[in-house]
């Protein structure tokens, strides 16, 4: 089937009296958002050549239909809609005023969907729910699955609406989502806006039909529908049965519209180059607008006279809009360095950072606990605590399981399966969908394994950087309560895959909290602080500890609570600094009792917090000690290591008696043989060798 042959299909309704049953009014509504919507897209194309905004822009043209039908739809400040970038029109009828699109596409301070901080043509509203969505093609689909869920699960009326072009139907968590919203049957409408190219690459050049959607019949309960996207009221039609096929079965709808891309992708692509001359002309022929305002003059709904003053009162509020848009004042550069993760404000609990406790008396219990029971007994007093937290992994809910290292023990017996439940193997679909979850109410915490093992997180890490820069991206507007844990590390002959560290990419996305405890009641405390902040939260777990006598402490007592941000000094020392984390905290610990048999007094820096770091006890210490050695389990070359020394090396050059040295893995994966793993891994040791070596210096 051709592309001519797919748009006569797909155009079937009746051109005969379309309008039966529509007030005049609504009409009217129709007419001047479709005009209004075209005039700022044009006037979006003036500021570009003008070099005054809109440095991004795709023109909507041709999918004013759909774009008109899925925005009213939408109940602004009830539903949740995850527009995409074309999305002018849609974004428009949701709520946007004209003032609201211009300040996005001149990149303003007073930008509702982020203050700048986004590319221009990305249009959001967060207060009445219109969600700002980044620039990855088709991600947001795991985000409406994810609210869609919490919507199921808080057993509320809203509907969660995605929205995006067909060429994001081809990407892998695309269809994680489908599965998952159509598994779970869960209240969202997916409306796909074919307008049969993906920048240059066409529709054929990328499923085996040129509708994409034939591709998701398959999925149970899902209810897939076709329309026209050009015609104002086949979409209209169309909509209104998806919204009430959701309102009524609570089942999931795909709508896919059939639409023309009048226009380039976008202003750095040049259709010419791709398209004929002739194939622009034809497709101009369905040109929504036009076609609209044909209708109402054939059928004597409207005069000429009457149009002509809809586009007039239209015209002098987008004169008006620019006028104020233009005045409106830009970001202050400084400001950049705002919003990139909330403030440590916890809710509830006493927060201690156990530098140097008081007394255990005040702090402890009598109970001796493992870094695994630190785990278990912290998340079930969470979820004990606030009743909106949710777990969510791979076998974290399969009766007795608990996780396959046991840290989620019980958890699924007390908590039920509407709290505690498994997730595909899927670490994409698990990370997005607590994004989209957490949007549903403030309250909400979401507790996720994101893989089984940290080696097996590199599938979700689109969405783990994008719940990275949600809050900045939003100008504070959203922040993803999450708790990510994660299995990293060595020393168990796993081999690839089961002991790997991935720190040393994770610290390169700003808005992420990542910590590493190396003790029980670090574990404890940091795990009670990420259950009480704002943002999200990583905990990479050295599984190695898991049941290791090094990590067991006594148990802190309920609501103690330890900071992000600070590091512990685990042994004073006087001659030489060794700065670590994890694992290695234990090697350097045992390292520096050997060298204080030999007259080395080793200070043992355990960082605990990754970011935030605490780089006043790091540098304290080395003013103190005139030598470092920095030790992490990961590989040395590209381990963040490297970024210790360097910060070292930046701010403490004069207080230093010796260059910084390090230790780390060899640069190779980690083996399976425990020979071979013991060789690439650092140990006692090996810590020990190069201490000894750099208190010579």
């Amino acid at each position: 089937m051709n592309t001519a042959e797919l748009t006569k299909e797909m155009t079937t309704t009746d051109s005969v009296n379309k309008h039966q049953n529509i007030p005049k009014e609504t009409l009217h509504n129709w007419y001047r958002l479709l005009y209004t919507g075209r005039q700022l897209d044009i006037k979006a194309a003036g500021y570009l050549k003008k070099g005054m905004g809109w440095s991004y822009h795709a023109p909507y043209q041709g999918h004013d239909g759909i774009q008109l039908a899925l925005g009213l739809s939408f109940r602004a400040g009830k539903d949740f809609l995850f527009p995409y970038y074309r999305d002018m029109l849609t974004t428009l009828a949701a709520g946007l005023t004209p003032e609201e699109i211009i300040l996005n596409g001149l990149s303003r301070d007073t930008d509702v969907a982020g203050g700048g901080r986004h590319m221009s043509n990305h249009f959001a509203k967060p207060s009445i729910r219109i969600q700002n969505v980044s620039s990855l093609t088709g991600n947001h689909s795991q985000h409406v699955a994810g609210v869609a869920r919490a919507i199921k699960k808080y057993g509320g009326d809203e509907i969660a609406f995605y929205s995006a072009g067909e060429s994001a139907t081809a990407e892998g968590y695309f269809y994680e989502a489908i599965n998952g919203v159509s598994r779970e049957k869960l209240p969202a409408i997916f409306v796909l806006q074919n307008n049969k190219y993906g920048i240059s690459v066409h529709v054929s050049e990328q499923f085996g039909t040129l509708r994409p959607a034939e591709v998701f019949r398959s999925f149970p309960n899902l209810e897939v529908m076709f329309c026209d996207g050009t015609d104002v009221f086949d979409s209209w039609f169309t909509m209104q049965k998806a919204v009430e096929h959701v309102k009524t079965k609570r089942l999931p709808v795909l709508v896919e519209a059939d639409c023309e891309r009048i226009g380039s992708h976008s202003n750095s692509d040049n259709h010419l180059l791709y398209r004929t001359h002739e194939e622009l002309e034809e497709i101009k022929k369905r040109d929504p607008l036009p076609k609209f305002k044909h209708y109402l003059l054939e059928h004597g709904l409207f005069t000429e006279s009457e149009l002509a003053d809809i586009e007039r009162e239209a015209d002098q509020v987008i004169a008006e809009a620019c006028e104020k848009g233009e005045k409106a004042p830009t970001p202050k550069p400084e400001s950049a360095k705002e919003f990139v993760f909330p403030e440590f404000q916890p809710t509830g609990g006493k927060v201690i950072d156990l530098a140097d406790p008081k007394g255990d008396d005040e702090l402890y219990t009598n109970e001796t606990i493992s870094f695994l029971q630190a785990i278990n007994f912290t998340q079930i007093e969470e979820f004990r605590r606030n009743p909106n937290t949710f777990l969510w992994g791979q076998d974290v809910a399969s009766k007795e399981k608990g996780g396959i290292f046991n840290a989620d023990k019980g958890m699924l017996k007390e908590f039920g399966s509407e709290r505690v439940f498994n997730a595909p193997i899927a670490e994409d679909f698990i990370v997005g969908t607590a994004n989209g979850f957490s949007r549903y109410r403030e309250d909400i915490w979401v507790l996720i394994e994101g893989a089984e093992f940290a080696d097996y997180i590199w599938p979700a890490m689109e969405q783990v950087v994008e719940c990275s820069h949600e809050y900045w991206r939003t100008k504070g507007q959203f922040a993803p309560n999450i708790v990510m844990r994660v299995a990293s590390g060595g020393y168990i002959g796993g081999g690839l895959y089961h002991s790997q560290n991935v720190e040393g990419a994770f610290t390169t996305l700003p808005g992420l909290r990542i910590v590493i405890p190396s003790f029980a009641d670090d574990m404890q405390g940091l795990l009670r602080s990420a259950f009480r902040s704002r943002g999200m939260t990583v905990i990479l777990e050295p599984k190695f500890l898991y049941n290791n006598p090094w990590a067991k402490t006594k148990r802190l007592k309920e609501d103690i609570l330890i900071p992000f941000g600070k590091a512990r000094i685990r042994r004073e020392g006087t001659d030489l600094s060794i700065i670590t984390y994890g694992t290695t905290t234990h090697h350097a610990l045992l390292a520096a009792e050997r060298l204080a048999k030999e007259g080395v007094s080793v200070e043992v820096v355990d960082i605990r917090s990754l970011a935030p770091l605490d780089t006043e006890t790091i540098f304290n210490s080395v003013k103190k000690t005139s030598k470092v050695l920095v030790v992490h389990e990961d590989k040395v070359t590209g381990g963040f290591g490297g970024e210790l020394a360097a910060l070292i090396a930046e701010h403490c050059f004069q207080y230093l008696d010796a260059p910084i040295r390090r230790v780390g893995s060899i640069f190779t994966p980690v083996g399976f043989s425990k020979i071979l793993e013991e060789y690439i891994l650092p140990n006692e040791q090996k810590v020990y060798e190069a201490a000894k070596d750099l208190a010579r210096y």
